[in-house]
């Protein structure tokens, strides 16, 4: 067993917060602890996945190996996690769990955007959580990359519901930065493009509206040979009537 996990020798139980959005990272009393990669996907899977037997663990972290090294494999894991990091893990043998005490930011991030939905007041702090958050950037295992679309969906729905709150009490920046940010995930996604051109719009900033839909309509049209929805077309189809209307003019 020669994973690195660089914490030997830490002994007593500590407050552990575990980090995966925007890169993995693990602390113990708000001090980075160093795991070894082998340790890092198991502890991940038991953050995304929950309390799991370990034969669905080991299949899924060892797809490649056969069931009785999979099995070797997970067990050594446990074992590593358990000496050099204790209280980490739950009490149970199988299945397999963190403890009730870990502290999971992707937890967390989900626990506000149910209370978002629930109780439409904006918070500052659930923007910043989410709109640079990747998932585990840089990991690219099947099980991985399921988890990473399913969290972009989440950050695109907390995202636009925000920009919508920003709207609806007047805070058109907060709205723009709320909406951009969507686009940025999913450039192509017209409720998130509609939601920055009506921030500029209520903004008063009606150049950038058009430019942004221009931009959006050539982008649809390169991609899919389609055009934006009527929605999106009747929102902007009185700043291009007037562009019109100015080009006749100077023309």
């Amino acid at each position: 067993m020669h994973d690195d996990l660089g914490v030997a020798g830490m002994g007593s139980e500590g407050r552990w917060e575990l980090q995966l959005a925007g890169g993995w990272q693990l602390r113990r009393d708000k001090l980075p602890v160093k795991v070894a990669l082998r340790q890092r996907r198991l502890i991940a899977a038991l953050a995304l996945y929950g309390r799991q037997s370990r034969s669905f663990l080991a299949g899924l972290l060892w797809p490649d190996s056969s069931e009785t090294q999979a099995a070797g494999s997970l067990r050594e894991s446990i074992f590593l996690i358990n000496k050099h990091l204790p209280g980490l893990l739950g009490q149970t043998a199988d299945p397999l769990d963190l403890a009730s005490g870990v502290i999971v930011d992707v937890h967390e991030v989900r626990a506000r955007a149910a209370r978002l939905q629930e109780h439409p007041v904006h918070h500052r702090g659930v923007l910043d959580l989410v709109q640079n958050a990747e998932l585990l950037p840089g990991w690219y295992e099947d099980w991985v990359v399921s988890e990473q679309e399913r969290w972009q969906r989440l950050r695109l729905t907390v995202l636009e519901r925000l920009s919508r709150q920003y709207l609806d009490q007047g805070d058109t920046e907060q709205a723009m930065e709320a909406a951009r940010a969507a686009t940025v995930i999913e450039p192509l996604r017209e409720s998130a493009q509609r939601l920055l051109m009506q921030a500029c719009l209520a903004e008063g900033n009606h150049a950038e509206a058009l430019r942004l839909y221009q931009s959006f309509r050539i982008r649809l049209r390169r991609e899919f040979g389609v055009a934006p929805s009527a929605i999106i077309s009747d929102l902007i189809e009185p700043l291009l009537m007037d562009d019109a209307r100015s080009q006749r003019h100077f023309g």
